[in-house]
């Protein structure tokens, strides 16, 4: 351990959010930090990271919902974990604010700090949409959407051709982004693999609908790859409907801008993410769309000046993308540019500590690869595509190695073996919402 150290408080370094880039800074620390050399705590709201781009599979039954996820506790050992929020930072006196469930909200004293808060579900004031739609950011949405769809398809196999029976058939997704596309061809695959169970219901009596606002989906690949998945889903039963906006969602009645309506009782919003809005509880300067200002360095910044001892890193934050490709100059929100920040500011952060030179944070782009259900998937770097199987088995192969953790990696090939040797599991439990209702339904209750 460096001499200025040795007979002092080891810093308290505080690292506010443990999804990617948090999860991964702390483990990071955890391995370059001498025994002693600094304290480590870690605060998010949840006891868990989430490996999103697996959270499609997840609604559609491919991957174990907890499979998907990464104990904190588990994998930090050596790192204080709060599952709780931090309210507000006030970096001029070094103190966060932190609320737990069940205590008073109090102040922690810190030495470094580290935002890595994420990002949450950009919605618009569209109505209807904040009462009936559901996001896909998170492993509880991702649940909630599979057991929608299998429950509808329960309710839909007892009805009669009619209004109600299409409603409960109609699934929309708002975004032709990654997320949406994903989300949206691996429900398609979901449904096709459910109505072989459901005699009552045919194949076209299933409706899929994408509404994207844009001219395109997928800006990530390019246009010819964006239109091969436009008229591979068309083939497979799922519309696309490009230039529309949602212009209405309340009671799950949907109005377009292009004049088209229907009923849809699962509607999935994928139409972007912002850097988490705690950040507006905090003094350190944001960008004008509420992202924390950074330095290559991933050093926080007011405007050419570095804030000493802050750092940030992942979706909340404005990374200048030295590679010259990034959108608007910054680093895109995306787990490449997550991970890696992470396992960068790690180091910064040890070699801050120790007096030594830190670096800035370049990365190429490895290219765009996405799963668009069982056989079918896209890879595009430059101006290579891979289209079917082939990207399909690049997407899970890829996806299935940047799991964190070995443990986790094991569990989600075991997940993908085991759907290959018995099929996917076509099981719902939308009961879960309510696991008290049986029970108090048949319980003896003292005579009045």
């Amino acid at each position: 351990m460096p001499a200025n150290n040795v007979g002092a408080a080891a810093p308290k370094i505080l690292i506010v959010g443990g999804g990617y880039a948090g999860f991964y800074t702390a483990k990071k620390l955890e391995k370059h930090l001498y025994k002693g050399e600094a304290e480590v705590t870690l605060v998010d709201p949840l006891p868990y990271m989430t490996y999103q781009p697996f959270l499609p599979e997840v609604a559609a039954g491919s991957i174990e919902a907890n499979h998907a996820v990464v104990s904190h506790r588990q994998h930090l050992r050596k790192t204080n974990i709060i599952t709780g929020k931090v309210a507000a930072v006030n970096h001029a006196t070094k103190t966060a604010t932190i609320a737990v469930d069940g205590l008073a909200p109090y102040e922690m004293q810190y030495d470094q700090i580290v935002m890595t808060a994420g990002a949450v579900s950009r919605t618009f004031p569209i109505p209807g949409v904040a009462d009936v739609a559901i996001g896909m950011k998170y492993i509880e949405e991702a649940v909630e959407v599979r057991n929608r769809l299998t429950r509808n398809f329960d309710k839909a196999a007892n009805l009669p051709a009619g209004p109600e029976r299409d409603r409960l058939l109609t699934i929309t997704v708002v975004g032709g982004g990654f997320a949406g596309i994903e989300t949206f061809a691996e429900l398609r695959s979901l449904a096709s693999s459910l109505i072989k169970f459901y005699p009552t219901i045919t194949f076209d009596d299933v409706h899929f609908h994408l509404i994207e606002a844009m001219g395109r989906i997928m800006p990530e690949v390019a246009l010819p790859t964006s239109e091969w998945v436009i008229a591979n889903l068309d083939a497979r039963g799922a519309k696309i409907h490009l230039n529309t906006q949602l212009q209405s969602a309340v009671g799950g009645k949907i109005e377009l801008s292009t004049g088209i309506s229907f009923e849809s009782d699962l509607i999935v919003w994928t139409a972007g993410m912002m850097a988490n809005p705690m950040v507006r509880t905090t003094d350190f300067p944001l960008d004008e769309r509420g992202r924390i200002t950074a330095k290559p360095t991933l050093q926080i910044v007011n405007g050419e000046d570095v804030i000493a001892d802050a750092w940030t890193a992942g979706d909340v934050s404005a990374v200048p993308d030295l590679t010259g490709k990034g959108v608007g100059g910054f680093c895109v929100p995306n787990a490449q540019h997550a991970v890696r920040q992470a396992k960068l500011l790690a180091k910064n952060i040890v070699a801050s500590l120790r007096g030594e030179g830190i670096h800035e944070y370049i990365h190429e782009n490895l290219g765009a690869v996405a799963g668009l259900g069982i056989g079918v998937g896209v890879y595009q770097w430059r101006k290579l595509a891979i289209k079917g199987f082939v990207a399909w088995f690049m997407h899970r192969g890829y996806h299935g190695l940047a799991m964190p953790m070995w443990e986790r990696k094991f569990r989600v090939f075991g997940d993908w073996v085991s759907q290959f040797f018995l099929k996917r599991d076509i099981v719902g439990t939308p009961e879960v919402k309510t696991p008290r209702v049986q029970f108090e339904t048949f319980a003896s209750r003292p005579k009045a």
